[in-house]
């Protein structure tokens, strides 16, 4: 691939400019908004001028709603010889495009499963899709150079092809991404209006529940709307678990000791059931168990650099780290995921360096299959029309 453009220069376009870019692909960025595109093109995403030939692909980088006007018009103006899209939701854009598409079979439907609360193309980074899995949705009508050139696009990217059928795709995206979304935002609603005292107290735990729910509401709003009947399912057998919870927590308070107990079974039984649903989420790739190894460090200019080095020195990987500032102390918590039989290792050696460690924890067991799709998030195996 040496030619691509990409048309909406946000978060996700604009990664995907800078990812194409690094790999030495000329990319014509498309934007409505001249400043998203003069910014894209400063952080390096290509170039601010349409082709004057066709493109190798063209990546629609635009709210679900928008993919099928917006593909229709560029493939009349011959953008390029193939042609995807980056929306989270499949089933409705592929309809749009079968209407209103002159050519649908130089269409494929894509979605990289990365991305983040902040939007724009400031928030954007050349390696977002690293690893990441890269969902393309084929229809009767797509072609195999089509699938080809959509395949390169996702390698040059650094992510994993996933070729799924668009409406498995929206059920699977609405339990795994949009209805968390929604919890999320409820959630994190109910602090608007929160007393100081509790903002005060808010950790870690409440940072990271409610941390997506910073997404953009219009966008969102767009994407819901576009997945809405799956969303609400979703949320619907939700909506069952958390009537009976209430019930269940209002009961404890009662005098009844037996029921209180009963109520009690139900209110372990429903954690207990977030365990294993957690333990279903796939984990780094060879990953035999995690834990938790948290570390206070100063809130100084340099800390976090210094315990970063501490940790080179010891020779331990670490796969995942959160910082948790302290309110009102110059001190916060860094939590750093590691490999379970590592853990003890990186204490130790992290306490012979004099830096406060606290108790080390597991936090995820082995990696298991995702959602219940065997395939899911499994390299493609690819059969398309000829």
């Amino acid at each position: 691939m040496r030619t691509a453009a990409v048309v909406g220069a946000g978060l996700i376009g604009t990664s995907v400019a800078l990812a194409l870019s690094r790999r030495g692909v000329l990319v014509h960025l498309i934007d409505t908004d001249r400043n998203a595109v003069r910014t894209a093109v400063a952080l390096g995403g290509g170039v601010d001028h349409p082709p004057e030939h066709p493109v190798d692909i063209a990546v629609m980088a635009v709210p679900p709603s928008s993919v099928g006007r917006v593909l229709a018009e560029h493939q009349n103006r011959r953008l390029a010889y193939a042609y995807t899209d980056v929306a989270s939701v499949k089933r409705e854009p592929e309809q749009a495009v079968l209407v209103a598409a002159p050519d649908p079979g130089s269409f494929v439907g894509g979605h990289p499963m990365a991305g983040g609360e902040r939007s724009g193309p400031l928030a954007a980074c050349a390696n977002l899709f690293e690893g990441r899995t890269w969902v393309l949705t084929t229809c009767e009508h797509t072609t195999r150079e089509t699938l080809n050139r959509a395949l390169a696009l996702v390698a040059l990217c650094g992510a994993v092809p996933v070729v799924m059928e668009s409406t498995a795709h929206d059920r699977a995206v609405a339990l795994v991404s949009h209805a968390p979304h929604v919890v999320a935002a409820l959630m994190a609603a109910r602090l608007e209006h929160a007393p100081e005292e509790a903002s005060r107290l808010a950790g870690q735990g409440v940072r990271d529940m409610t941390r997506i729910a910073g997404g953009d509401p219009g966008l969102w709003g767009d994407i819901l709307e576009s997945n809405a009947t799956a969303v609400a399912d979703v949320l619907a057998d939700f909506a069952e678990d958390l009537a009976a919870t209430v019930h269940a927590l209002r009961s404890l308070a009662v005098a009844d000791a037996a029921r209180r107990a009963e109520e009690m079974t139900r209110v372990i039984d429903l954690l207990g059931r977030g365990n294993a649903g957690r333990a279903r989420l796939p984990g780094k790739a060879g990953a035999v168990g995690g834990a938790l190894v948290p570390v206070v460090i100063g809130d100084r200019p340099g800390e976090l650099a210094r315990l970063f080095a501490a940790v080179q020195e010891t020779g331990v990987n670490v796969e995942d780290v959160s910082i948790d500032h302290s309110t009102g102390r110059p001190s916060g918590l860094v939590e750093l995921v590691v490999a379970a039989d590592k853990a003890g290792l990186l204490a130790d050696r992290l306490l012979a360096a004099s830096w406060t460690v606290q108790r080390v924890r597991p936090v995820y067991p082995s990696a298991r299959p995702g959602p219940a799709d065997p395939e899911w998030g499994q390299p493609a195996r690819i059969s398309v029309p000829g």
